[in-house]
């Protein structure tokens, strides 16, 4: 076998990118991502492209938060590793799956190879999660009008209830965050990525109960592919009365009050209650995301 040529791609040879099949659809789901040519990067056996990696940041990011576009040839695993391992930027890699990919035989093939590779790479498995879209055929939800839903302008009231609400979390990332630095990192992870987020700051929300208890937040937000859910917390005292639904409703006419035409989500996989909430609001599930991390920079 012929050896490997690893690098970067600029404006003049970004075509490259394109060269290998995408049986995984990849390229519909980042039909509304940006990607910058410079932090992509491809492998090539003799000329051919046999695997690539799109490295994703904000518009004013100046590293990559993570890699969200990796696949590899057929038979090209260790090629693609190789790519993984090379690169400048260690950082999380976000897997995106066809929804039941499972179920069909030609995309496990594809998709177990290009996990594979990732864990040949060194990288190990922090959560599976659903990737949701909500769009107007599929009916707004119902506002059980049970919650008042009031803005909050001091970040510090924000902070002190994320870390209620990660006290007893099921998130994974939250869980990791607060196993390496406590509550407090937990918690301002969360912030920075609300103010990273270009949507109005005014746009965050507390909810109170009739008696004036504080039930949770919801966090509507823009990221830089379009309207999405940023986040949903029920405070511990006030689980078990299906308040998860109230504010995620809430969240999606907020959004679509504010013109939005789509929303994305996302939770864990095993978060069955938020994932029963997403079907319950009329929230398909598009694609199937792994989240891997390095153990170093875990």
């Amino acid at each position: 076998m012929t050896d490997l040529v690893i690098r970067a791609l600029d404006e003049s040879d970004a075509h490259l990118f394109d060269a290998l099949p995408d049986p995984l659809g990849a390229r519909e789901s980042h039909r509304l991502t940006h990607h910058r040519p410079d932090w992509k990067r491809v492998a090539l056996r003799d000329g051919e492209v046999v695997a690539r990696g799109a490295w994703w940041g904000g518009p004013d990011d100046t590293v990559p938060l993570n890699i969200n576009w990796f696949d590899v040839a057929e038979g090209e695993e260790e090629a693609g590793a190789e790519l993984l391992r090379s690169a400048p930027w260690q950082v999380e890699l976000e897997m995106n799956l066809p929804a039941g990919w499972r179920e069909d035989p030609a995309l496990r093939t594809a998709a177990e190879s290009r996990l594979a590779a990732v864990r040949g790479a060194g990288y190990e498995l922090l959560v599976e999660r659903f990737l949701y879209r909500w769009t107007p055929e599929h009916g707004l939800p119902e506002r059980p009008g049970r919650l008042e839903f009031r803005p909050e302008p001091d970040d510090a009231v924000f902070f002190g209830l994320l870390r209620r609400i990660h006290s007893a979390t099921l998130d994974a990332h939250a869980l990791k965050a607060a196993e390496e630095g406590g509550l407090d990192r937990a918690a301002q992870e969360e912030l920075d990525f609300f103010h990273w987020c270009p949507s109005p700051r005014e746009w965050w929300q507390i909810a109170y109960t009739p008696q004036g208890e504080v039930a949770g937040v919801h966090i509507p937000l823009h990221n830089p592919s379009g309207p999405c859910v940023g986040f949903i917390g029920v405070v511990p005292e006030q689980r078990g009365q299906g308040y998860a639904f109230d504010l995620l409703a809430e969240c999606t006419h907020y959004l679509v009050e504010r013109g939005a035409e789509f929303v994305s989500a996302a939770t864990d996989r095993g978060n069955f209650p938020m994932a029963a909430n997403f079907t319950k609001a009329g929230y398909p599930v598009v694609r199937e995301r792994h989240n891997y991390r390095l153990p170093q920079t875990a």
